[in-house]
């Protein structure tokens, strides 16, 4: 194989918790051909992982089976009448392709800007920030079957995407490793600028028609501020998601907390603000151990020193308690635990 099994491999620089763990096997994936020789010796019939950039993982003990560490680059694109179809391989990091889009004025990306990550997760958790859905400019991916030892493309329809949700986190999950995806963009597509934080922030600049370089650097500037760098600070990025609950149980919640930070889904559902559940429990800026919810967003779970994955594991666990207590919400993590 062009890339070798390794044996006993620490995983620690490979997540973005910054967390100790030893695989008992890795390997590193540059092309989606290894996957059909590791299929051949039968190494996909025992416990294994995938892992691109290690942003969205919180391993709680030694991995014992095999990583499969996508790392796999390209990105192209082609135009056809008024859309733009641009193809990255799974382990390009994600903000290198919106940068790519952003180059060569290609809209549809630029408010997804600095969403940690890797391409070939972008699909599985549906990815999204600042008013911009991968859903919405997703066109297909190709990805390897483990259970056939064949490739197989999926579209649009096929990945059954919904809020932070897809095909790949509910009856496939684990089966298919994503080798490339295909978005589609409308050449002449508007900028987004509909979220709060971006038309504050672009008014703030003085800039009053932005461009997407625009929107991508304030977008940026607005994640930096209110995110933790993880080669500094160990973490995942929102660790929760923002939980959907019906209307009814919304008016319920508003009456007897009028500030709750909502934003409609429908007319019969709401989706809620995570971070504000979080915070009203007493927790946004809380240290236990090592382990710190993020001073200036509570979605966010930091290692701070050399805390294990357990460790933040039961804060993460008491937080789902406490906000379940005091809302009667449960809180869904958005982080893969292992």
């Amino acid at each position: 194989m062009k890339n070798e099994l390794q044996q006993h491999i620490s995983l620690k620089k490979l997540n973005s918790f910054g967390i100790e763990s030893i695989a008992e096997q890795y390997i590193k994936i540059q092309d989606e051909r290894t996957l059909v020789d590791l299929f051949d010796q039968q190494l996909f019939q025992s416990e294994f992982f995938i892992l691109g950039g290690g942003s969205n993982v919180l391993f709680t003990k030694d991995y014992p089976g095999l990583i499969v560490h996508m790392a796999n680059k390209g990105i192209q694109h082609f135009i056809e009448a008024s859309h733009v179809f641009i193809t990255a391989e799974a382990g390009e990091v994600w903000n290198d392709l919106v940068w790519y889009a952003i180059e060569h004025d290609f809209p549809g990306m630029e408010n997804m800007a600095l969403i940690p990550g890797t391409v070939g997760a972008s699909p599985i958790q549906n990815i999204g920030a600042y008013g911009q859905e991968l859903m919405h400019i997703f066109y297909s991916c190709r990805a390897f079957d483990t259970e056939t030892g064949e490739f197989v493309t999926f579209s649009n329809d096929d990945c059954q995407f919904s809020y932070r949700d897809s095909i790949f986190k509910k009856q496939h999950k684990g089966r298919f490793i994503i080798c490339s995806v295909t978005y589609k963009l409308e050449l002449f597509g508007k900028v987004n600028t509909s979220y709060g934080a971006i038309e504050a922030e672009l008014q703030k600049r003085g800039i009053l028609e932005p461009s997407i370089k625009d929107v991508a650097e304030v977008v940026s500037h607005i994640r930096v501020e209110k995110l933790p760098d993880p080669s500094t600070v160990g973490n995942a990025g929102s660790f929760f998601k923002n939980p959907i609950i019906s209307v009814e149980q919304f008016l319920s919640l508003k009456n007897q907390f009028p500030d709750i930070v909502h934003y409609p889904i429908n007319e019969n559902f709401e989706k809620i603000a995570a971070g504000w559940l979080i915070e009203q429990c007493g927790w946004k800026g809380k240290k236990v151990g090592q382990v710190q919810v993020w001073k200036n967003q509570a979605l966010v779970i930091t290692n701070v020193g050399d805390a294990t994955g357990n460790e933040i594991f039961q804060i993460a666990s008491t937080i789902v308690d406490d906000v379940q207590n005091r809302f009667g919400i449960h809180l869904e993590q958005e982080v893969n635990l292992l």
